[in-house]
C-alpha cells in the first residue's frame, strides 16, 4: 500500500521569518488600487455552499472553491454518492495564527506600533478571525483539523492558555484537533503585553507548559511521543496516522530556524516502519519547511539538513507532508513526477487569511485546495459593528498591500540618488506583486509585471539589492496557482 504521506532586509519581507520594518509612508485607495483583470480563474470563482442555510443568502465572492472548480458540483458531491473508495478522509490546516490574548492589550498606541510596523499579520482583530475559522471548522466537520505551529503571536502563555480554551468547542463537536509548536510558540524572549504606550514582557511558555496547555488536542490520545521533542503520532482511524513532527528550535530560547535531532530521527524511522507494518497511510505535518520553498529564504525556513528526512521519506513512499511558517501559500514536489509533495499553507493572520483543505484516499490520491475565512459573515452573525470586520473583503487587501509598500519604500530609502518619483512607483508595484505571491497567485500577473517600467526600474536603479533579487525570484516563480494541488 503507498504511504501518503542574509540579511537583516531579507528577513524583513517574511512572514514567520521576519522582524519588524518601520511605516514611513502612507498609500491612498488609488495607490492601493489594482488594475481590473479578467482571468480564468476568476470566472470559475464561485462560491460553494459549505454547511446548509438559506440558498438565497448573498455568498461571499472570496471562497476558493474546491479543486477543480470548473468540474465540481456543489461540496456535497465530493462526500455523497456511491463510494469509489474504500476510505476517504478530509483534514483542515490552519497554520501560523499568531493568536494574541486580548488581554495582553489595550490597544494603545504601542500595540498600534507593532501591527502597523509588522509583517502584515492582522493581530488587531486575530482573535475574530480565529472565532471566524473555528466556526467554518466546525460547519464543515472534517475527520480532523491540523494546527500546524506559531499558534500565539510571541508565545505568550496567556495567548496559549487563550487559545486552547477556543480549541475545546471543536473537539466537543466531535472533530479532534491536533497541534504542534512552531518557533514562536515556546521560550519565545519576545512575548510582550501593550498598554498605552509601552510594551512590557510578558510570560512566556517553556516545552513543559506548552505540552500541559495542549494536552488534550494531541498529546493525550498519542499513540507515540518522541521523548526528545513535542513530536507525537496520532491514528485517525485504522487506516490513517499523522506524524506531528517539532521542528522548532527553543532549547535555551526560541530560533527562527527549524532542525530535527539525531534521536529524533531515530524516532522517526521507527514510526513510518511501524505504520508499514500496519498497512497505514502516514502524513507528517510540521511547522518549518521540508524544500526549499523559496529560493531566497532557505535558512530560516528550510529544515536545516531536510534533505535526509526527504530520504528518510521518499525511501517510505511518503506522498503527502504539510507545513506552514513562510506565511506565502505555496506547494512543491521532492522530484519531478514522483517523490514527496509539500503543502504549504499561508499564514491565517496574513491576508487572504486562509486554510487548507486535504482530501486523502486510500488509493493514494488526494487533492488540497484553500479556502478563504468568511470574516465578514461571522461579522454579521454576531452582530459585530467593526466597519473593517463587516467589510472585512475590503480591509485586508489594502492593509497587507500597505505594510509590503512600506517594506519596500524604507529599503529603497538606502538609495539617495534614487528619486521620490521612482521609490514610489517601484514600491506600488512591489505591494502588487508580493501581494499576489503571499496569495499564491502571482501568476495571473506576471506577463503584465514584466511589460511594466516600474518592473525594469527594480532591475536597473533597484540592482544589487535583496528586494530586487526577492521582486525577480516572485516573477520567475509564477508559473502556477498555488493553491490547488491534486494527485490521482
Amino acid at each position: 500500500m503507498k504511504l501518503l504521506g542574509t540579511a537583516v532586509l531579507l528577513i524583513l519581507v517574511l512572514g514567520s521569518c521576519s522582524r519588524e520594518t518601520k511605516v514611513p509612508v502612507e498609500l491612498t485607495e488609488s495607490e492601493l488600487e489594482i488594475p481590473p483583470e479578467s482571468t480564468e480563474e476568476e470566472s470559475t470563482k464561485e462560491t460553494q455552499t459549505i454547511w446548509e442555510e438559506d440558498s438565497s443568502e448573498e455568498r461571499d465572492p472570496g471562497y476558493i472553491v474546491p479543486f477543480p472548480a470548473d468540474s465540481m458540483e456543489p461540496e456535497e458531491s465530493i462526500f455523497a454518492g456511491p463510494p469509489m473508495y474504500e476510505w476517504e478522509k478530509k483534514a483542515i490546516i490552519g497554520t501560523d495564527i499568531h493568536y494574541l490574548s486580548r488581554s495582553l492589550t489595550d490597544g494603545g498606541s504601542s500595540f498600534q506600533y507593532m501591527v502597523e510596523h509588522g509583517d502584515g499579520k492582522v493581530v488587531t482583530y486575530i482573535e475574530q478571525i480565529t472565532d471566524a475559522f473555528l466556526e467554518e471548522v466546525i460547519r464543515q466537520q472534517p475527520d480532523v483539523l491540523i494546527l500546524s505551529g506559531d499558534l500565539t503571536l510571541d508565545g505568550e502563555k496567556k495567548s496559549h492558555e487563550e487559545l486552547a480554551g477556543k480549541l475545546y468547542s471543536v473537539e466537543e463537536a466531535g472533530i479532534p484537533v491536533l497541534v504542534i509548536p512552531g518557533n514562536h510558540d515556546i521560550n519565545n524572549r519576545h512575548a510582550a503585553q501593550y498598554q498605552g504606550e509601552e510594551r512590557i514582557p510578558a510570560e512566556f511558555t517553556t516545552p513543559e507548559e506548552f505540552r500541559e496547555i495542549y494536552q488534550d488536542f494531541g498529546y493525550n490520545e498519542a499513540i507515540s511521543e518522541d521523548r526528545r521533542s513535542l513530536s507525537y503520532v496520532y491514528e485517525i482511524d485504522d487506516y490513517n496516522r499523522l506524524l506531528m513532527l517539532d521542528t522548532c528550535q527553543y532549547q535555551q530560547k526560541a530560533l527562527v530556524g527549524g532542525a530535527i535531532l539525531t534521536d529524533t530521527y531515530d524516532w522517526i524511522e521507527e514510526q513510518l516502519e511501524d505504520a508499514w507494518d500496519n498497512g497505514m497511510n502516514m502524513i507528517p505535518v510540521a511547522h518549518h519547511n521540508l524544500l526549499d520553498e523559496s529560493e531566497i529564504y532557505v535558512d530560516d525556513c528550510t529544515i536545516e539538513h531536510g534533505e535526509q528526512l526527504v530520504n528518510i521519506l521518499e525511501n517510505w513512499d511518503v506522498a503527502i507532508f504539510l507545513s506552514g511558517h513562510l506565511h506565502v501559500q505555496h506547494s512543491k514536489r521532492s522530484e519531478d513526477n514522483r517523490g514527496v509533495w509539500e503543502m504549504v499553507t499561508s499564514s491565517l493572520a496574513t491576508p487572504a487569511c486562509q486554510y487548507g483543505n486535504l482530501l486523502f484516499r486510500d488509493d493514494g490520491s488526494f487533492r488540497y485546495w484553500t479556502q478563504t475565512v468568511d470574516v465578514e459573515r461571522w461579522a454579521k452573525r454576531n452582530n459585530r459593528t467593526e466597519k473593517e470586520l463587516l467589510e472585512f473583503d475590503d480591509f485586508k487587501e489594502p492593509f497587507l498591500r500597505k505594510v509590503f509598500y512600506n517594506q519596500s519604500y524604507d529599503a529603497l530609502k538606502r538609495i539617495e540618488e534614487l528619486s521620490e518619483s521612482k521609490r514610489e512607483r517601484m514600491s506600488v508595484l512591489y505591494s502588487e506583486l508580493n501581494y499576489h505571491y503571499y496569495q499564491g497567485t502571482a501568476y495571473q500577473i506576471r506577463e503584465r509585471v514584466l511589460k511594466d517600467p516600474n518592473y525594469q526600474l527594480w532591475l536597473e536603479d533597484g540592482a544589487f539589492t535583496v528586494l530586487a533579487d526577492y521582486v525577480q525570484y516572485i516573477v520567475s516563480d509564477a508559473k502556477r496557482d498555488y493553491n490547488r494541488v491534486e494527485e490521482d
